[in-house]
């Protein structure tokens, strides 16, 4: 059976930028990236992960980076950011790097900070309900799972610190480790949607050619 290759010898690429900015979505454009990991990962011919790929190809094709996508969720998110990682790094003692965006081969990921040589935080919000319940389970919520897995693959780094933050709930810290079996299939299936991505890509192309033609 045929494997897709992995791109373990990719080089790192950082990119300092400000996230959101219109530098940030054109280092991204026309990859898929470690937010949409679990989108990636979807079994069998999903429509989010088709709708997904489409839209890489609209930026492949045009390019020009997808629209954003963006809802009070996400701007609460946003706004709080600030907060919980001056308490993270209060709390911690941890010196906080700021990057743009890191590229490794065809993928790439926006990480909250970098850490040291080997560790980084990954700032999410969750309204308080939501977050005691999380604080009670006392372990990484696996809807982060696909999206840390894959930045700590795409960093190649150790460890990574889930943050989830509300005001006036206690802050909620769990240090995830590299689950060497899961970034595996993350770099498989990663390879197996930039082949049919590609395949789409060269499709729409051969019909651009035989109308120019």
């Amino acid at each position: 059976m045929f494997q897709f290759p992995t791109e373990k010898a990719a080089p790192v690429q950082i990119i300092n930028c400000e996230q959101n900015s219109e530098e940030w979505l054109k280092a991204r454009m026309g990859i898929p990236t470690a937010s949409q990991f679990s989108t990636v990962l979807a079994k069998g011919e999903g429509k989010t992960r088709r709708t997904y790929m489409l839209k890489i190809a609209g930026e492949i094709i045009t390019g020009q980076p997808m629209e954003g996508f963006s809802n009070e969720h996400t701007e609460r998110g946003h706004e709080l950011e600030p907060e919980a990682r001056d308490l993270y790094a209060f709390q911690t003692g941890t010196q906080l790097e700021r990057v743009g965006f890191i590229r490794n081969g065809r993928a790439g990921c926006s990480p909250d900070s970098l850490i040291g040589k080997d560790g980084g935080a990954e700032i999410k919000t969750k309204f308080p309900h939501l977050l005691i319940d999380v604080i009670l389970k006392d372990e990484c919520p696996p809807e982060h799972k696909a999206q840390v897995q894959g930045t700590l693959w795409l960093t190649k780094r150790a460890w990574w610190d889930v943050v989830i933050y509300w005001p006036g709930i206690p802050l909620f810290v769990k240090r995830v480790y590299r689950d060497e079996t899961y970034i595996q299939r993350i770099a498989t299936e990663v390879d197996r949607f930039n082949a049919e991505l590609d395949e789409v890509v060269a499709q729409i192309r051969r019909r651009g050619d035989a109308v120019a033609a």
